[in-house]
């Protein structure tokens, strides 16, 4: 991109957006009144998906969908911490959802659980996908997102917006 760069904080992590992308600097905003901040945000960029445990934290219907290679659904409305029983609790592990509000809830119950090494993705699925990262489903690689609604469906700039 060109223009200039501003420089963003959020927690011990530093963002660096174009000046003028509105967009990124509302979704931003919207993530950071969403979350607390008690489980450290992870950028797409810095996942080693061979090297950690991606839970989902969103319902089945939105993981049939798509979801990132490799992950296991967690859920969040019914999530029970024995789905993780058979995890070291020094796994590392990136939870993520749609935006990021449900991952950081699921992230902090495996904080509670004694879970050591648990991240947010920042911006969940949209996020990873706006970036030009793939997902897939049961039959392989998919442009197909679920979207949540039409409110949240906003945020996802790329992929095919599903809303079932």
């Amino acid at each position: 991109m060109k223009g200039l760069w501003k420089k963003l904080l959020f927690g011990s992590m530093t963002l660096f957006m174009s000046e003028g992308c509105a967009q990124e600097e509302s979704f931003d905003r919207m993530f950071k009144r969403l979350t607390s901040g008690d489980v450290p945000v992870v950028m797409p960029a810095e996942i080693d998906s061979v090297n950690v445990l991606l839970l989902d934290a969103r319902e089945p219907d939105e993981f049939s969908v798509s979801h990132l290679p490799g992950a296991r659904l967690v859920g969040y409305d019914n999530f029970d911490i024995s789905t993780v029983d058979d995890v070291s609790k020094e796994t590392p592990i990136v939870v993520y959802c749609s935006v990021g509000y449900r991952s950081e809830k699921v992230g902090e119950k495996l904080q509670d659980a004694g879970f050591t090494n648990v991240m947010n993705l920042y911006g969940g699925i949209f996020h990873w996908v706006n970036e030009g990262n793939r997902v897939v489903n049961d039959t392989g690689e998919t442009e197909k997102v679920h979207a949540y609604n039409q409110r949240w469906g906003k945020w996802l700039n790329r992929g095919e917006k599903v809303y079932e």
